[in-house]
């Protein structure tokens, strides 16, 4: 038994979603495919969850700090209720697989749930039905990379943080990217103590080295117990809960803890696809696509968000290659190319820290000449008022053109000015057009104007 579509789908978040329904609106037959419950990491495990609990870690540290003893504009500080701040992101997160799955119906797309596997280069199988197509998108997401250590299956994803009824006292995190730092954020503001075990010498990879040096001090001052260069080689369980074993140097450390969480990265959840049975190579960032998001060994396959491999992981990467795909799939052929210039990447902490554009090593690798306005700004009154002493910015200007090659941000409001810099290197608005911008007194922001 087999049904024929025009576009198969797999996958239901953000580019899945958004590919399915514009191919659908144009009349195209169309499936959509998902072994999990419809709605995708973003808004179901990952970004969407995350930033709704940081709602409570954002008006906690701004009372912490003005409760600071010189200060003392608070004497007592709120504990914050985690039961009824996971009922509060539930309404966020419960409705979305059923309110998918309705809109998905009222549009036509038929909905297959399972695990899809490729049977040959136009066909796959889930659950047993063949399913073909002319075109097949491979929009999978990712799932945490595997952890090389006796004890892994002890260690809680990410997604099981999201989802705790009670918050341990006493947590571990396993790596020291973004998703390590936001979390030792939220969990730190709702009591916990926090370790943070890094592998390498440095935490945030991919964000300014000068700026992550001001948000880990910040970090660790708060306190969160940051060890870089601390690669964790076991965990076990004892009565009391878990302990890591760690190697810094040739030094054994353990660590005691009520939960230890997986924050060492993630990969393209592609490897239960059976993608080589469709002629589809990939790689160890995914789906290996070309400029127009399509397979490089299997045209009739596009990849998107996490799963190719292109670009950096992001939810806005997603929304973009969505918008690639489907103009190309509906056009027959390869019109549009991907452009990831001018797309912001944020670690949601407190304060957050920003990126877009190039780091300096990145410039440098270029040979391209470049002036650099690096400050740290916590005597500014944007960070003042809060009394906030983690605030920064290091922005890379072209010699001649004046162009803006990379912005990086961190303290208050970063996660929104950034969008400037944003703007301005996707449509070429030179540092000089952009500092003589008017813009709102900068009370909550900061002043885009002397950063370039």
């Amino acid at each position: 038994m087999s049904r024929r579509f025009d576009i198969i789908v797999v996958g239901t978040g953000v580019a899945g979603s958004a590919i399915a329904r514009r191919c659908r609106a144009a009349g195209r037959k169309v499936a959509i495919v998902d072994e999990r419950p419809f709605g995708g990491t973003c808004q179901l495990r990952g970004c969407d969850p995350k930033k709704v609990l940081r709602a409570m870690a954002e008006p906690l540290a701004a009372m912490e700090r003005l409760a600071e003893p010189d200060i003392g504009v608070f004497s007592d500080l709120p504990v914050p209720d985690w039961r009824s701040l996971m009922a509060f992101k539930r309404r966020f997160t419960d409705p979305v697989p059923k309110a998918k799955e309705t809109a998905f119906a009222e549009a036509g797309i038929v909905m297959v749930h399972g695990t899809a596997r490729f049977v040959g280069a136009d066909a796959l199988d889930v659950g047993g039905e063949v399913l073909e197509a002319d075109n097949f998108v491979i929009a999978a997401g990712s799932k945490p990379v595997p952890l090389p250590i006796h004890g892994a299956d002890l260690v809680a994803s990410s997604e099981d943080f999201l989802n705790l009824d009670d918050l341990p006292r006493r947590i571990v995190l396993v790596g020291g990217g973004y998703i390590a730092m936001e979390f030792a954020h939220l969990a730190f503001r709702a009591s916990s103590e926090v370790t943070v075990l890094q592998r390498g010498e440095r935490l945030l990879g991919g964000f300014d080295p000068d700026l992550v040096d001001l948000l880990v001090e910040r970090t660790h001052d708060l306190p969160v117990d940051i060890r870089p260069g601390t690669a964790v080689t076991a965990v076990e369980r004892t009565e009391s809960g878990f302990r890591v074993h760690a190697d810094q140097e040739g030094r054994h450390l353990r660590f005691d803890a009520d939960l230890v969480v997986h924050a060492a990265g993630r990969m393209p959840n592609i490897q239960g696809l059976d993608l080589e049975k469709a002629g589809v190579r990939t790689g160890k960032s995914g789906v290996e696509v070309d400029a127009h998001l399509r397979s490089v060994s299997n045209p009739r396959v596009f990849a998107a968000g996490d799963a190719a491999a292109s670009g950096m992981p992001l939810t806005p990467k997603a929304s973009h290659d969505a918008e690639v795909i489907a103009a190309n799939i509906l056009a027959g052929e390869a019109l549009r190319r991907t452009d990831y210039a001018g797309m912001p990447s944020v670690v949601f902490s407190v304060p957050p820290l920003a990126r877009v554009g190039l780091l300096e090593e990145e410039a440098l690798a270029q040979g391209l000449l470049f002036r650099v306005n690096h400050a740290v700004t916590d005597d500014w009154f944007s960070a003042r008022r809060l009394n906030e002493t983690c605030s920064g910015h290091k922005v890379l200007i072209e010699e001649g053109s004046g162009r803006i090659l990379g912005a990086h941000l961190v303290g208050p409001h970063a996660d929104e000015v950034i969008n400037l810099f944003a703007l301005a290197i996707r449509h070429g608005i030179p540092a000089k057009a952009l500092a003589e911008t008017s813009f709102a007194y900068p009370t909550g922001g900061s002043d885009v104007s002397a950063m370039v």
